[in-house]
Formats: structure tokens, sequence, C-alpha cells
């Protein structure tokens, strides 16, 4: 059994049947705290799910993580940025209208979502591991057309060869 707790319980508690359905796992709430029984896997899911919630992330993303196998990584922008000025830093990540951000979301095929001084990070682990090193270098101050193309060379391939194909010679 594990115990949680949360600050926004009402998002859970409104999801609580989808949850237990989709994830296997029985959920009890007293106050604040969450408690999640079931298999160790499926609660280990459960809690990066909730994680996920709390987190402020919509309930079909963080689904996503049980789903297709995505994961949850949250950075924390305090211990990454050289200045001291967080409200700078935030806005660099969000850039004008939003737009550093869905560009980034696009570039690295994560969801991302800021929280204080947090950003929250679904997505398929190898493209996660590429997400946090663009948002490091952007709290850091590189410029934003620099870390764009850092995220196009190290955008994962797909795979689609199934062993039956000769490799290319290059």
């Amino acid at each position: 059994m594990i115990k949680l707790i949360s600050e926004k319980i009402t998002r859970i508690i409104k999801n609580k049947k989808n949850l237990e359905k989709d994830l296997n796992v029985k959920i009890k709430n007293r106050g604040k705290e969450i408690y999640l029984s079931g298999e160790p896997e499926d609660e280990y899911i459960a809690e990066k799910i909730i994680e996920a919630l709390e987190f402020g992330f919509p309930f079909s993303t963080a689904m996503l993580i049980k789903k297709e196998d995505f994961d949850f990584m949250a950075i924390n922008i305090k211990s990454c940025a050289n200045q001291k000025n967080l409200e700078r830093v935030r806005g660099r990540i969000i850039g004008k209208n939003g737009k550093t951000l869905k560009t980034l979301s696009n570039l690295s095929n994560c969801s991302f979502e800021i929280k204080n001084n947090q950003i929250g990070i679904i997505g398929d682990p190898d493209c996660i591991k590429n997400a946090e090193e663009a948002c490091k270098l952007l709290l850091k101050g590189s410029k934003h057309a620099n870390v764009y193309s850092y995220l196009e060379k190290h955008h994962p391939e797909p795979i689609f060869d199934l062993g039956l194909k000769e490799p290319k010679k290059r």
C-alpha cells in the first residue's frame, strides 16, 4: 500500500472510478492523504499518474503514462538556472504566448507543464531525455534557435525494421 499526500485532491476524487478501472488499483482517501493498494507495478504506475495529475497535467495526458508506456519527470528550475530572476527564466521556457513551450513540445514529442519553480514532462523515455536537456540549456541561457536545432539533431528515429532487411551502407 502506497500513501500519497495531494494538494489537488478534488481532481483525483472526480476521476477516482476511471483511475481504479484503468489502473487496477483501489484508491482510498482521507483528507489530503491518498492510499493506493494493488499489484506493485500497478501501484507504481498509479503513483506516477497521480503525481502528473497533481502537477497540473490534463487527465488524458496523464493516462498516457499507462497506455503508451510513457514516463513522468519533473525538473527543478532553481537547480538548473544561473540567474536569480526566476520570473525571467520561466518566461524563457514559456515564450511569448506560450510559443516556446509549444515548439519544445512539437520537437521533442513530449507534453510540458510548468508549476511554480518546476517543469513537468510526460513522454517516451528517449524523448524525455532530450526534452530535459533542452530545458536545461534554455534555463542556463542558451539561444532558442540553438536549443531547437539540438532537438532536431537528437530526435530519436522510430524503429520500423524487424531485422529482415540488410543494413544500409554508408
